[in-house]
């Protein structure tokens, strides 16, 4: 029987659906985050910190074998890199997309309540790293107050993509953030990275990563040793004031 939607064959739809999706690659990649331990270990490693298997294998609560067997697994499926130094082999997030992606399903756990209430911890919630860009509740206000400033505007070919107006080319330059450079990297710009904290986005992509190394570099935000919280220091609060309107 051939069932017509609209002036379009089911068949045809699934084959457009089909062309579009690689379902196959699509449910491995599911598969491999969706197991309690590897999750584990990819959510460790969302600061952007590399960390050998022994550690990860206590994260996960799995033996170091099985840890191994693990990892093994997030890298076939480009979820995880590995880099040798010395004697000892560093695991990270491939990239930020994958960073990315964990930070959405991480958004999509507390979609189903009616009335959001997080329940991060407060440091954490506060201010974090999402990967290598700012995130928490001092991420998401500063993304409002670039969009505020225009400093940011949505790119005409997508509306989840931003570019940088002219204004925001010079404020960004006087930080010393290379506009030029940092949108010729083999990565997205600019992006509202949705914050599972907040349900609100902040700035993801290569000017997030840009920013956050600023606020460190100048000592306006000091990183946990041991997690993702960020401390904003009394010098990051004035200079945020003073360049942003932002108070902290």
């Amino acid at each position: 029987m051939d069932v017509r939607i609209g002036d379009v064959r089911v068949a045809d739809a699934r084959a457009t659906i089909a062309d579009s999706y690689d379902e196959a690659a699509v449910s491995k990649i599911a598969a491999a985050i969706g197991e309690p331990a590897r999750a584990r270990m990819l959510y460790c490693l969302i600061d952007g910190r590399a960390r050998t298997s022994t550690e990860l294998a206590v994260v996960a609560n799995v033996t170091p074998s099985t840890a191994s067997v693990h990892l093994h697994r997030l890298k076939t499926q480009r979820l995880v890199r590995v880099s040798a130094q010395g004697k000892h082999r560093y695991y990270s997030l491939e990239g930020a997309n994958v960073g990315t992606a964990l930070e959405a399903l991480s958004v999509l756990v507390g979609e189903p309540r009616d009335t959001f209430v997080p329940n991060t911890p407060s440091r954490l919630r506060a201010a974090r790293t999402c990967y290598d860009h700012m995130a928490g509740t001092i991420g998401v206000a500063l993304h409002d107050r670039l969009k505020t400033l225009r400093w940011l505007s949505h790119s005409i070919s997508s509306s989840d993509t931003y570019d940088v107006t002219q204004l925001g080319t010079n404020a960004f330059e006087a930080l010393g953030i290379d506009i030029d450079g940092t949108r010729s990297l083999r990565r997205r710009f600019a992006f509202p990275c949705l914050d599972w904290s907040e349900r609100r986005p902040h700035v993801g992509g290569a000017l997030g990563a840009a920013l956050l190394r600023v606020a460190l570099k100048r000592k306006w935000a000091v990183q946990d040793l041991d997690s993702r919280a960020l401390s904003i220091t009394s010098l990051g609060r004035r200079e945020m004031q003073a360049r942003f309107g932002l108070q902290i």
